[in-house]
């Protein structure tokens, strides 16, 4: 056979598995990543609290249903959390190949997480665009508080952490100094947000911010990392652990 044809059956099938891991295999995957952050602003008598983060279900998009939701509370409440931030975007909107889920019927499935302090809320901008409100209230009908520009007080056995949740960067008014100001003065203070482009205005007093809506740059390519992250988040900012001036997100 013709070396160049080898090599364009090579190309080929090369570019075949590529996507089929990117369409097929890799969004069925359910990875849990854990990461240690030493925060300067937790105080140091108190012992480490373990947050989970669930960001960006988008229930009803391609290989994320109903079970699949319930697959990911049981991951989460193996790890027994004392604190779980839900950062928002829990509805599909408009996604080739997926078809659309009532948040009724995904919010009863977050209602079995299990956190020892509790379990609070943020919306993103898919539910601000499907229905902010109707999401707000289908969530906060099974007994998970919503914050947007608001604070939640949390008591652990080392004693009480505040949660700052703060409104979506572009569909809505995002106010961080203004809610930060209004948090107790001894008390640890978390921020919890859907669009990490918020971070660049959070004290260093905080212990940490916790952001979705990346979807980890969507497509990493290696060496190059993220290829787009929506917003206005820079792309270092696209996944991970990101610390910028003591501050850590």
């Amino acid at each position: 056979m013709n070396p160049a044809l080898w090599i364009l059956l090579g190309v080929v099938g090369a570019g075949c598995v590529v996507l089929g891991w990117a369409v097929v295999i890799e969004p069925r995957l359910l990875v849990i990543r854990e990461v240690n952050i030493e925060s300067a602003a937790w105080p140091p008598e108190r012992s480490p609290i373990r947050v989970a983060l669930v960001a960006d279900l988008h229930v009803g998009s391609p290989h994320n249903d109903l079970d699949r939701v319930d697959a990911i509370v049981s991951a989460v409440n193996a790890r027994k959390p004392h604190i779980i931030l839900l950062l928002g975007d829990y509805v599909s909107v408009s996604v080739v190949g997926g078809r659309p889920v009532a948040p009724e019927s995904i919010t009863p499935r977050l209602a079995r997480l299990e956190a020892e302090a509790g379990v609070v809320a943020v919306l993103g901008n898919a539910d601000w665009i499907f229905d902010g409100e109707r999401i707000r209230q289908a969530i906060e009908a099974v007994g998970i508080a919503v914050l947007e520009n608001a604070v939640a007080v949390f008591e652990t056995d080392d004693g009480p952490v505040s949660v700052a949740g703060i409104a979506d960067d572009s569909t809505r008014s995002p106010d961080v100094a203004g809610t930060l100001s209004t948090t107790e003065d001894n008390h640890p203070v978390i921020v919890a947000a859907h669009d990490p482009a918020i971070f660049s205005e959070v004290s260093n007093g905080v212990v940490a911010t916790f952001a979705g809506h990346t979807h980890g740059g969507q497509v990493s390519v290696p060496f190059l990392g993220a290829l787009h992250v929506p917003g206005r988040a820079p792309r270092a900012w696209a996944h991970g652990h990101v610390a910028l001036e003591g501050r850590q997100m």
